[in-house]
């Protein structure tokens, strides 16, 4: 069986048993940061590129001030790392698994 096959098998099948309790409420937390739209936008900006704040606000018709705040929550999220560059901060995305949560999600609501 393929990879891909084994993928969706998985993703059909019912759990063998409900995840511990702790856990659920992380998954919650983390999808309780995707419900915000500024923060949306500001992933998608950064979606296989690295921007500084104010490339951010500008690619997200955002106010630097509303960056900062919402990159903060991302980063304690893990969503979104940054490194830097001199005087400057660049952020990116955490890791692959946030690309295809967005990529996920948004092939689920265009269906």
């Amino acid at each position: 069986m393929t990879e891909e096959l084994q993928e969706q098998s998985t993703a059909n099948e019912a759990p063998e048993e409900m995840p511990d309790e702790e856990l659920l409420y992380d998954l919650a937390d983390l999808f309780k940061i995707f419900s915000d739209t500024t923060r949306i936008k500001i992933l998608y900006a950064l979606m296989g590129r690295e921007l500084s704040v104010s490339d951010i606000a500008e690619a997200t018709e955002t106010s630097q001030s509303a960056v900062s705040h919402q990159l903060r929550i991302l980063k304690q999220s893990r969503l979104v790392k940054f490194r830097r560059d001199g005087r400057n901060i660049n952020y990116s995305l955490a890791d692959d698994h946030v690309y295809t949560m967005l990529n996920q999600g948004m092939s689920h609501i265009c269906e």
